[in-house]
């Protein structure tokens, strides 16, 4: 049965059990009848209470149910209401992105390089836009990978598949690393999370992607910080002195350049701290062989294996450097330029459902 129908069919149910309700309010008030009547009324009054509360209770109770069963129910349109909000909020957010990049970038040509021009050596010169550009190129093809890519969804033609459980919501088989995304109503293999500013889910298929555009929005942002640094003293102390009496004579374009370099410096020093704490969190899940999901899963398992006396092993960890040559899909040391220094669209290792497990089998008490 369908969910709408069941939900139809109970509400169904609910207005009967009111109309009996009303029915016999209205017996007992208009009397008669003797002891007999109200004895009658009175089973049919226990009767029907006992049977609204089993109708109540199969609402939300069956042999598989517990507290967090219950508070999910509970909690179910407050969590509809936060997916639709960031479903659609995800497309503001994209934008968002694509417009402070645009305008980090205007500001440094119009403002940053011109100085870099006038003041600075040759090699300097050269330095700076190898590396600004450089730059540019990954982190404006890493972010469209990323949000055009899909992570990966399980195949749902396909019966006999590996896999560990089944979907509640998609109600197909649910391979090793898959968790569904409520926000984009599917299964997606080797799941992260959700995040709102690529639009899309963070999986098997587009993990590198994320990961390369969050490392060198951070180095970006990094270098736009460092190298205007000096421009943002002389602008901060520029502005300041607008407030002086009498007022110094600025033209448009120094007072635009002021405001324009300062905004520059706060905006990509702020990204750096805020992207850079994340990417060290992401790069330490790399190194430990998790995702943001299994992290969380993993450190329950950690606790209830401990009360037991046994010792929780990742079974998808390989070692740190393996680990980092499977996500960035390294095969040979010239990969690391090809591959990781410059952009590809190389497909990651594995299809994302089919793992290769490691057990340590030298500690007996290791699960």
């Amino acid at each position: 049965m369908r969910m709408g129908s069941s939900w139809k069919w109970q509400l169904s149910r609910a207005m009967r059990l009111a109309l009996r309700w009303c029915r016999l309010c209205r017996l007992h008030r208009g009397g008669g009848g003797g002891g007999w009547n109200k004895s009658w009324i009175g089973r049919r009054l226990l009767e029907q209470w006992s049977y609204s509360k089993l109708l109540l209770k199969s609402l939300y109770y069956n042999s598989l149910s517990n507290s967090d069963t219950l508070l999910d129910c509970v909690f179910e349109p407050i969590y509809w209401i936060v997916d639709n909000v960031t479903r659609w909020f995800g497309v503001v957010f994209v934008c968002l992105v694509v417009l402070l990049t645009t305008s980090v970038v205007a500001v440094v040509y119009l403002f940053v390089l011109p100085m870099i021009f006038s003041t600075y050596p040759t090699h300097w010169i050269a330095w700076h836009l190898c590396l600004g550009h450089w730059l540019l190129v990954m982190i404006v093809f890493h972010y469209y990978k990323a949000t055009t890519t899909s992570p990966g969804n399980p195949p749902k033609d396909k019966v006999h598949i590996p896999s560990v459980s089944v979907c509640k919501k998609c109600i197909t088989p649910k391979p090793a690393r898959t968790h569904h995304c409520s926000i984009c109503d599917m299964c997606v293999l080797k799941m992260d999370h959700h995040c709102p500013w690529l639009n899309n889910c963070v999986g098997h298929f587009n993990h590198r992607y994320f990961f390369s555009f969050c490392l060198y929005m951070t180095l970006g942002c990094i270098y736009c910080s460092v190298s205007s640094r000096n421009l943002f003293l002389e602008a901060y102390n520029a502005v300041e002195s607008y407030y002086q009496t009498p007022p110094p004579t600025f033209t448009f374009r120094e007072t635009t350049a002021h405001k324009s370099v300062i905004f520059l410096w706060v905006l990509t020093s702020s990204v750096a701290v805020a992207l850079g704490g994340l990417t060290l969190w992401h790069a330490m899940l790399i190194c430990r062989g998790e995702t943001s999901v299994e992290r969380h899963i993993n450190r329950k398992e950690t606790k209830r294996l401990k009360e037991q006396g046994k010792v929780f092993r990742n079974p998808f960890h390989h070692g740190r450097m393996k680990n980092w040559k499977l996500l960035l899909g390294v095969e040979k040391r010239s990969h690391w330029i090809t591959r990781v220094l410059f952009p590809s669209d190389h497909p990651p290792s594995g299809d994302g459902i089919m793992w290769d497990c490691i057990f340590t089998k030298r500690d007996p008490m290791a699960i």
